[in-house]
């Protein structure tokens, strides 16, 4: 997420009420979760296990707990609390705003695109040109659409990502104040979720199809002209290249990679990065010659033990 206007890193630990290490007029560009930071932007990090990972990456500016040396040409935050504090600057650059109207005046609408009864379209939201948006759809603040999109009733997209901390006190979650970015000739099914990136974007590319009732998590992304079937389910940061085909009720992990033309049976369970060109299945998901033989020397278990019981017995 980059902000409106370059600031100074003064003015963002003013925001937050936190002490600083560099000098008061470092520029800060932006937020982005570690994954998609670039220089300019701020990353949190408020454990001792991921400080090295936070401070060598692209981000220029640390939102951190405690106070570490700091690498040249980056800027640290100094917060009690991290989570809490990136919380706050979502809040601030993109707070939420209520719509009093089923079609935002905000919202942009393409040349000959057809929106059905009873859809919400939020702020600032973009609808390219000969789309056709189901009955119910709802599609939350600042969504992009491309050209000739589909989407069929009961989708809902840009909903909150599903990212909690577990405190005492209970579950908190971190602010969502991403986007949701659908390209041209886009089908999306009756019922399918796709959440809005926590600082950055969730992108379905160009071709693509998804069929009913698919939930695509935060900031995920998935390449052109894949096909995903019904009920399966992506969770965040995971990356989907081109043409890879998912069947029915895959569940994938979050923050891994799928290759291109890999194609995923049903049912499987994806617990790993898969490289592509390749066909794969089961829990967790293999490739697919290698799991079918395995499957096949399990059946031999039982004629094993009878031919060990007779052995033993002679």
């Amino acid at each position: 997420m980059k902000f409106p206007k370059p600031y100074i890193l003064k003015q963002i630990a003013q925001l937050i009420s936190c002490k600083f290490i560099g000098t008061e007029d470092f520029p800060v560009l932006g937020m982005n979760e570690i994954h998609v930071v670039e220089p300019g932007d701020i990353v949190f990090v408020d454990h001792p296990k991921y400080y090295d990972k936070a401070l060598n990456s692209a981000a220029t500016i640390i939102l951190i707990n405690k106070e570490v040396e700091c690498p040249k040409g980056k800027a640290l935050l100094i917060s009690d609390d991290p989570f809490r504090d990136f919380n706050k600057l979502t809040n601030h650059f993109k707070p939420f705003k209520s719509s009093n109207s089923q079609i935002s005046s905000s919202a942009k609408i393409g040349k000959n695109t057809i929106i059905q009864p009873n859809c919400f379209i939020g702020n600032h939201v973009e609808i390219g040109d000969n789309c056709i948006i189901h009955s119910n759809v709802s599609i939350y603040d600042n969504t992009i659409i491309g050209n000739h999109v589909e989407i069929h009733a009961g989708a809902v997209l840009g909903s909150s990502a599903f990212y909690y901390k577990n405190r005492p006190s209970g579950f908190d979650q971190l602010k969502s104040g991403g986007r949701v970015i659908i390209k041209n000739h886009v089908d999306i099914g009756a019922a399918c979720t796709i959440d809005r990136g926590v600082t950055g974007d969730t992108t379905i590319k160009e071709g693509t199809k998804i069929d009913n009732q698919v939930q695509v998590g935060h900031d995920t992304v998935i390449g052109k002209k894949c096909l995903i079937a019904s009920q399966v389910g992506i969770a965040g940061c995971v990356v989907i290249e081109d043409e890879v085909t998912i069947w029915g009720q895959v569940g994938i992990t979050s923050a891994i990679t799928i290759g291109k033309r890999a194609v995923i049976s049903a049912k499987s369970g994806v617990s790993k990065s898969l490289e592509g060109g390749k066909s794969y299945f089961g829990i967790p998901a293999d490739d697919f010659r290698s799991k079918y033989k395995e499957i096949a020397s399990i059946r031999k278990i039982p004629e094993i033990l009878e031919k060990l019981k007779q052995n033993d017995k002679k």
